[in-house]
């Protein structure tokens, strides 16, 4: 059977679309009998609602957009299980956009959403992103914007992040509590703040007992993966090996996980690793991944109830939300101290 539309609905009740507007919206204005008679009719002429169109009526959209640097990493994938479990809750679409690690296309993207396509923005930046000229317009646009996990420092704006300086610190701290006296750093971002929030976090960490902070032992890796194991290669090829590797994105760690096969390299006993990772089978490699776990769910989920307060107006006065949840350290095989006796 064929949808029937509004009009077609009113004229076969007798009555004006406003009406019928009004009664299926449960409206005050109408009695409740002629409610009950209008949804029976609505009903048996199997008349279903046109979201968008009541939304263009309302001058909304009914639909956020969410920015994203990739999904193959586990973290926004779980972010937006958050993220769309608030937006159905509150009868929005969600459209999501990715940027694949690159400035061009997440300035592309802005550049799209400034249209008014979407009521309000959801945002983590690429990693290449330095100008925050874009993002400055989107703001000035009056499109409600939060960033989530990759935040930009140079703005005031609402952002949902975890301690990423803490958690750096403590997974360099592990794996020298596990014995590791030479430690490397791979970083995805010299201009990422989360990145450098890590990085700060682990050198604070090899001071505080005693060990040097060296250098060639920070990598700072790409978007190519190749050249990413590349690095990687000369690291462990190095005549100063490094005996544990602090990773802080998970791709990051898979390529050391390749290397080290690769070269016959043992984890944990000739290398031990610890990593910021979201995966699911992070238990189930061989050995298993000891982790730095954000609260990539509740991180959505925050982030867009914080939206959807703006879009809401609900907001108080020019009050800049800036919330921050705690990472677990999941201690695995892979960061394991191996007795030598």
């Amino acid at each position: 059977m064929s949808n029937t539309n509004l009009k077609q609905l009113a004229a076969a009740l007798g009555l004006s679309i406003s009406s019928v507007s009004k009664a299926l919206r449960d409206s005050y204005e109408i009695s409740a009998e002629t409610k009950k008679r209008v949804v029976e009719m609505a009903t048996r002429m199997n008349y279903q609602p046109n979201p968008f169109a009541s939304s263009l009526r309302r001058k909304k959209s009914a639909t956020i957009g969410v920015v994203i640097p990739e999904i193959a990493n586990n973290f926004f994938a779980l972010a937006i299980d958050g993220i769309q479990m608030v937006a159905e809750q509150k009868g929005y679409h969600v459209l999501t956009y990715l940027t694949h690690e690159n400035n061009t296309n997440e300035v592309s993207t802005v550049r799209h959403l400034l249209g008014g396509r979407v009521d309000g923005v959801l945002m983590s930046l690429c990693r290449d992103t330095q100008s925050v000229d874009h993002l400055s317009s989107l703001q000035e646009s009056g499109i409600p914007l939060v960033f989530f996990d990759r935040v930009p420092e140079q703005m005031s704006c609402p952002t949902v992040t975890t301690d990423d300086y803490e958690s750096g610190f403590r997974a360099t701290e592990h794996l020298i509590q596990s014995g590791c006296k030479r430690i490397a750093c791979l970083s995805l971002s010299h201009y990422l703040s989360i990145s450098n929030k890590r990085m700060n976090g682990y050198m604070d960490a090899l001071k505080k007992h005693g060990l040097p902070v060296e250098n060639e032992l920070i990598i700072q890796c790409t978007n190519d993966n190749e050249y990413n194991l590349s690095l990687i290669k000369t690291l462990l090829k190095g005549r100063k090996r490094p005996d544990g590797i602090f990773s802080t994105v998970e791709k990051l760690a898979i390529s050391v996980y390749y290397v080290t096969q690769e070269m016959g390299l043992e984890i944990p006993k000739q290398l031990k690793i610890i990593s910021f990772s979201n995966l699911r089978t992070a238990s189930l490699l061989n050995p298993s991944l000891s982790t730095i776990t954000q609260p990539a769910f509740e991180i959505g989920l925050e982030a867009a109830a914080l939206l959807f307060r703006m879009i809401e107006k609900k907001t108080f006065g020019n009050r800049i939300d800036k919330l921050e949840l705690k990472s677990a350290l999941i201690e695995r095989k892979s960061s394991e101290r191996i007795n030598k006796n």
